[in-house]
């Protein structure tokens, strides 16, 4: 051990003698060393980023200088500390308001409106702004491209309460206002407050009208000509009652049975009757085609018996007479009261095919101004076939008459009741649909919401509306534009249209 001490001594010994501030000096010199590589590092990164940017800059100058605006600007704007950029993403809070609040922070991302010209209806939800529509008037700056006009709704949500709001407030503005069929009366009381007439029709009336009358005459009409159009008309009218009566179409004999029954009631009477055409079928005494007295008795036989019922049936003393009212087509309304008729839809839609032919010599009228004509309960007359295509004719001819139709349904399932799929009867149901540039939903049931979306070709956003629709507001579908507008009525209003006052 201790030769292995003194051999450890001795080594020790031969070492070089370091002091400790030689030791501190050389170390620091390492750390400096250290220091000044890292820093000339750090100066030639910066050296190559701003050689690098220079040349980003200098080839985006070059390529924006042989473009057509010489230059102006970057696409994506000066670079460098003057660009006014941040280093983080902008982000906006998103934030809830009113619709009256968001109206005035964002007063360019509302509709517009259809403008000031018109009748007043309400408040434009979306806006803010006041409502005003007017078919004719949209009509001249194509807007849409018919008058017609559709309004569906479910019960008690106010539908009745707009139609009879724009019929009424119309009447200022120099319309006049046709209801040919008012099953339940709730339009007496206001044809009565505006100066018009309500002509009452069913049992206790005493009230008579003759379908077969020729109506006002234009004065410009030749007596020949005059005659052709009356003559034509009468037909079509006797064809569709027969034809609702009978519930089918016609058969050819049955048609020669009709003509000559009209013509020989004609040559009895200037203006015939029913009761005239009725005899004139069972007891025929012009025969022409062929066919022999004998002959006509038997093909008028069924449709004899069926235009009875108008004579002495169930609506006797109906139609079975000269008219006992007369038809002012200047009055402002003029409405047809069948709430005393009670029975089946195709008795209602018999009657309204006959009033509606008594109105429609009115319509016909050139001097006769713009008119509204409003069809309540619609559902009920779409399901006859014969009354379904007098009014698709009117729908077709409304602007050459110088009409806006009205039809008033609940909902759009009830075009489903017309006919069988793919008949007829559903197409003309169909057809009037697509000849209303004008629809007015009102709140839909959530079950009914997707089948009236597909129905009138409603967007996703439009669809999602309509069950939350409050009573008084309705989505209005103007062409190919859409507003949803509270309608707005005065006291004097509310108290003439309610019709609820026996259930309150």
């Amino acid at each position: 051990m201790e030769s292995a001490a003194a051999q450890i001594r001795s080594t020790s010994a031969d070492l070089p003698k370091v002091h400790a501030g030689e030791f501190y000096c050389a170390a620091n010199e390492t750390r400096a060393g250290r220091r000044a590589q890292r820093s000339a590092a750090a100066q030639l990164s910066r050296q190559t980023r701003g050689r690098r940017r220079s040349e980003v800059r200098a080839a985006a100058d070059a390529e924006q200088a042989t473009k057509p605006n010489g230059g102006y600007l970057p696409a994506g704007g000066e670079t460098g500390p003057a660009a006014q950029r941040s280093y983080r993403r902008f982000r906006v809070q998103p934030h809830r308001a009113t619709s009256e609040v968001l109206a005035g922070a964002y007063p360019f991302l509302a509709e517009a409106g259809l403008g000031s010209d018109g009748t007043f209806i309400g408040q434009d939800a979306w806006s803010g702004a006041g409502f005003c529509f007017d078919p004719w008037v949209l009509y001249q700056g194509g807007v849409i491209t018919n008058p017609n006009c559709l309004l569906a709704g479910v019960v008690g949500k106010g539908k009745s309460f707009l139609a009879k709001s724009l019929a009424t407030r119309s009447i200022a503005f120099g319309r006049r206002v046709y209801v040919p069929g008012d099953p339940k009366g709730e339009w007496t009381v206001v044809a009565k407050a505006v100066g018009g007439v309500a002509i009452e029709l069913g049992a206790g009336s005493g009230n008579r009208l003759n379908p077969l009358d020729e109506g006002p005459r234009p004065p410009d009409r030749r007596d020949a000509d005059w005659s052709a159009v009356v003559a034509n008309r009468r037909r079509t009218l006797l064809g569709a009652l027969a034809e609702s009566a009978l519930a089918r179409p016609m058969t050819a004999v049955e048609h020669t049975a009709l003509d000559l029954a009209l013509r020989d009631a004609v040559d009895r009477e200037a203006v015939p009757t029913l009761p005239m055409v009725v005899d004139a079928l069972f007891k025929p005494r012009i025969a022409e085609s062929g066919a022999t007295l004998d002959e006509l008795i038997v093909d008028g036989r069924h449709l004899g018996h069926a235009l009875r019922r108008l004579v002495s049936g169930d609506l006797a003393g109906l139609f079975d007479g000269p008219s006992t009212v007369n038809f002012d087509p200047n009055l402002p309304m003029v409405s047809l009261d069948l709430s005393r008729i009670q029975g089946s839809d195709q008795l209602i839609a018999m009657v309204m095919t006959c009033a509606s032919a008594w109105m429609e010599a009115a319509l016909s009228d050139p001097d006769g101004g713009q008119r509204w004509v409003i069809y309540d309960e619609a559902w009920r007359l779409l399901r006859q076939p014969a009354l379904l295509a007098r009014m698709q004719s009117q729908w077709k001819l409304s602007r050459g008459l110088g009409i806006a139709n009205l039809m008033i349904v609940h909902r759009l399932s009830d075009l489903d009741a017309v006919g069988s799929a793919g008949s007829e009867a559903r197409a003309l149901a169909r057809g009037l649909l697509a000849d209303c540039s004008t629809k007015i939903i009102y709140q839909q049931e959530s079950s009914e919401a997707p089948h009236t979306a597909s129905v009138l070709g409603l967007s996703v956003t439009e669809r999602v509306q309509l069950p939350d629709l409050q009573r008084g507001e309705g989505l209005w579908r103007v062409g190919q534009r859409a507003f949803v507008v509270r309608h707005l009525v005065t006291d004097g209003e509310l108290a003439l249209f309610d019709t609820n006052s026996r259930m309150m």
